[in-house]
């Protein structure tokens, strides 16, 4: 029996997803305000429709998960509720009198500027509503396979999801100490660089693996310590307190260390020299205003960014 695609519902790929979050029937009822048949009846009628099996009966024995077909459908869920929520801010724009809203994403590295550019874009554009969503890479890029954002802010851009990206500017990244630290001048000691306790983002985040390349082509191999953190804001007051160095985006210490709570080292090999990129996914049709506000940031030619660091 063919795949009947034309027989789903909102309501019913709503249970699934309720399903995925919650981990069982249960749960999802009661995040849906329905009872634990119903979410049943909704998932059944999936499984029909598609022929094929979504939810199983979890690892541990507890509950539900999805399968590999589930978590498929689910995917195509959450791109299609992301479109509705899209559409219903542009309609709601259109009621105010504007021409519709766009969204842009941007890495959180990038939060100390993204408001400055949106400022420019509203006072350049104020017929647009803009919404400013914040993120980490992983997050942004699942945002732009979904087709949550119209235009991002990133690094480097991704492979996949196929996009297309032009250079904003200029993203340095240098290493950082409190005021009166030892390696202040001797930053090209390598022995006594590698005694330091290097505080770092999270594993896979673009800094980290920036910071990892740079020891390990400097220090030939050398064993060094570290200290994860999950923000730059706490790493900074990590820094400030006298827990290690950082390597950092030296985009979001300017206002530190044009203060003097914090110093620039100059290390070897630094600062590495990255880009900004503005991106948008291929295959999205870009709407006109959504190509109206990507010309129109490409035109500021990086003007919003911090300004290098003295």
């Amino acid at each position: 029996m063919p795949m009947r695609m034309n027989a789903l519902t909102l309501k019913q790929l709503r249970a699934l997803d309720a399903v995925a979050k919650g981990g069982s029937l249960t749960a999802a009822g009661e995040a849906l305000g329905l009872t634990t048949p119903a979410i049943h009846t909704q998932i059944k009628g999936l499984e029909e429709a598609l022929q094929m099996k979504l939810i199983q009966r979890a690892v541990d024995g507890a509950g539900s998960e999805l399968t590999e077909a589930g978590h498929a459908l689910r995917e195509t869920a959450l791109r299609i509720e992301d479109s509705l929520s899209q559409a219903e801010a542009n309609l709601r724009a259109i009621q105010r009198g504007q021409v519709g809203r766009l969204t842009l994403g941007v890495v959180s590295t990038g939060k100390y500027f993204a408001p400055r550019l949106v400022k420019l874009m509203q006072d350049a554009h104020p017929e647009i509503e803009l919404s400013l969503k914040i993120g980490n890479r992983t997050e942004i890029l699942q945002g732009l396979e979904r087709g949550s954002f119209d235009i991002v802010v990133m690094g480097r851009p991704p492979r996949q999801p196929e996009v297309i990206a032009e250079p904003l500017g200029d993203h340095p990244h240098g290493l950082i100490a409190p005021p009166g630290h030892p390696l202040i001048g001797h930053a090209s000691d390598l022995d006594m660089l590698f005694a330091q306790r290097f505080i770092s983002r999270e594993q896979g985040s673009g800094t980290r693996i920036l910071m990892s390349r740079w020891l390990d082509r400097v220090g030939d191999g050398r064993i060094y310590d570290t200290l994860e953190m999950d923000s730059n804001e706490t790493i900074k007051q990590a820094v400030m307190a006298g827990l290690g160095v950082a390597f950092l985006s030296l985009h979001t210490v300017t206002d530190e260390i044009d203060t003097g709570r914090l110093v620039q080292l100059n290390a070897p090999g630094l600062p590495l020299m990255r880009h900004w990129f503005l991106v948008r996914p291929v295959k999205e049709r870009p709407r006109d205003l959504t190509l109206r506000i990507w010309d129109e940031i490409i035109g500021l030619s990086g003007k919003f960014l911090p300004m290098p660091i003295r």
